[in-house]
């Protein structure tokens, strides 16, 4: 096993191929565990607890990616979140090593711990999940819209290469309220953007009430389409 501060990144699970999670490159995708929001929708809720043995462990991931130089662009960190991990940034370190590109998929749960990993990132995929005031509807987390849309501001600065994401709650995906948001986006500056459909994946015992089916005739999507350099309607 390694005996590297990468060690200690605890997984949940390996993507060995994709061309959809960078934009424009293949990729592996690592899955870290651990969060500290629960949202009602997640579509990785089995991750959120941050416990359990890594599957597989890093010394597994440094071996498959060290097999796949020349075939993968880049290895992405998801999650859960995995900037909840003190592990992510020499995982990263090592990937980087290795000549990958690095991308992260984030809810901008920790901004401190993020500005830290910018050297490190070259693509980020950070989800917004509504407006600041509307967060704690989402997460169950107080403060957290404050500490994601901070992370956003921070990214937006930085100016890396960025892409923001929403999948709209039950409750905040009615036309008004995402219209409100993405005013919101573009005002701010984001400039690549992506609505996602929601699903209730969580096998909760209390279901989501039905999302309203986003579409492509739908006013809001027309506005964001105006709105945004680059705009993506997924999942439909």
């Amino acid at each position: 096993m390694s005996s590297t501060p990468a060690a200690g990144l605890r997984i949940g699970g390996l993507t060995p191929l994709t061309s959809v999670d960078y934009p424009g490159e293949l990729a592996a995708v690592v899955y870290c565990r651990g969060c500290p929001w629960r949202c009602p929708y997640c579509h990785n809720a089995d991750l959120q607890d941050p416990h359990g043995a890594p599957a597989p462990g890093w010394a597994e991931v440094l071996a498959f990616l060290q097999k796949r130089r020349g075939l993968l662009d880049a290895v992405v960190f998801s999650g859960g979140e995995p900037t909840a991990q003190h592990a992510l940034a020499p995982a990263m370190a090592e990937v980087r090593a290795l000549g990958f590109k690095v991308g992260l998929h984030t809810g901008g749960a920790y901004p401190r711990r993020l500005a830290a990993l910018l050297p490190l990132v070259d693509w980020v995929g950070l989800d917004i999940k509504a407006l600041p005031e509307d967060y704690p509807a989402v997460t169950g987390a107080a403060g957290s819209g404050e500490r994601a849309w901070q992370s956003l501001g921070m990214l937006l600065d930085a100016g890396v290469q960025l892409e923001v994401r929403t999948t709209p709650m039950p409750g905040l995906d009615d036309p008004a309220s995402l219209q409100a948001l993405l005013t919101r986006l573009a005002d701010k500056g984001v400039t690549h953007y992506a609505l996602q459909q929601c699903r209730d994946t969580s096998r909760r015992p209390d279901p989501l009430p039905l999302p309203r089916r986003l579409t492509d005739a739908g006013p809001e999507i027309g506005a964001a389409r105006r709105a945004f350099r680059r705009f993506t309607l997924r999942g439909v």
